[in-house]
């Protein structure tokens, strides 16, 4: 079995939108990841086991660690301590590809610092999630050869700590970034330039995730864009990047052998049909009730849009 390892965010998300609100819902990068992923924990050559790193509070209600549990993530990197878990509350308008931050609390995720269990850290991929990079630069510390190290950051890491994000990427194997976080690593306003300068900083790729306009990927010196799949009745946007890189990594670490850019276009394509369904209900609901033959009908209806 081919194991990933997810280092990010837990937590507890208050989300206002177009469509309603909900208070105190499960999110963070890790829960999001975790389900995405998940899917591919059966069949392929290599079935998927999801590994969490994470730290939660007192809080944190056992009917979502059982949740987790039931769909095969293995959870014993979740740290408990003393204290409430992280939250965060944010609100979306007209423009459904920004949020506007209310309030983050970070509680105990504020010292959080990322033990990896030993049974762990042979994980051969790593997806390092939207953390401090020097949190993320621990994390690699600690985990012994992976064939695949991903990674995600936010403007905020970019303009605080880009020193040590620098270090991160010298080491990884894909970023995956935004339009405006690129520009803003890069100094470039023109993404296509973007991409290939984030490369000559170590990546072997970079995924751009473009929101309702979907993605674009660069590799080995080629480009590899395709629109979103349409979705007409778009929710909560939160956790669709995530959710991509789960579906993204998850395919590649079934394939238990390195990738070509050809798989990495397939990953792209999963990571986009996940992310669709994330965006369909609030927090982690769309997400958690996909089945694979869901995915399946999915994937066929996208073809028809990009043929």
């Amino acid at each position: 079995m081919s194991a990933i390892l997810v280092v990010g965010s837990v937590g507890y998300d208050t989300i206002s939108t177009p469509k309603g609100e909900r208070a105190n819902i499960l999110g963070g990068s890790a829960n999001y990841f975790s389900l995405a992923a998940a899917h591919y924990s059966e069949g392929g050559k290599s079935p998927v086991q999801v590994r969490v790193v994470g730290v939660v509070g007192d809080d944190y209600k056992n009917e979502d660690r059982v949740m987790l549990e039931q769909r095969g993530v293995d959870i014993k990197g979740l740290q408990t301590v003393h204290g409430e878990t992280f939250r965060w509350s944010g609100k979306y308008e007209k423009d459904m590809n920004e949020a506007t931050t209310l309030a983050t609390h970070l509680n105990v995720f504020e010292n959080f610092h990322p033990a990896i269990p030993t049974e762990y850290r042979d994980s051969k991929t790593v997806f390092l999630a939207n953390i401090d990079p020097v949190l993320q630069l621990q994390v690699l510390e600690q985990v012994k050869g992976p064939r695949l190290i991903a990674a995600d950051t936010m403007n905020y890491w970019i303009s605080s700590k880009k020193n040590d994000l620098l270090k991160v990427l010298e080491r990884i194997n894909i970023l995956m970034i935004n339009e405006s976080e690129i520009r803003q690593l890069t100094g470039n306003w023109n993404t296509i330039q973007a991409a290939k300068e984030v490369c000559k900083m170590g990546p072997r790729a970079v995924v751009v995730k473009r929101g309702e306009y979907g993605f674009m990927m660069y590799t080995q010196e080629r480009y590899f864009i395709l629109p979103a799949f349409p979705v007409e009745n778009v929710i909560d946007p939160t956790g669709a990047g995530d959710t991509f890189a789960g579906g993204f990594l998850g395919h590649l670490a079934q394939l238990d052998r390195d990738w070509d850019r050809e798989d990495l276009k397939a990953a792209c394509v999963q990571g986009c049909l996940l992310a669709s369904f994330t965006v369909q209900d609030f927090g982690v609901e769309g997400i958690r009730k996909v089945k694979s033959a869901d995915l399946e009908q999915r994937l066929t209806s996208y073809r028809e849009v990009i043929s």
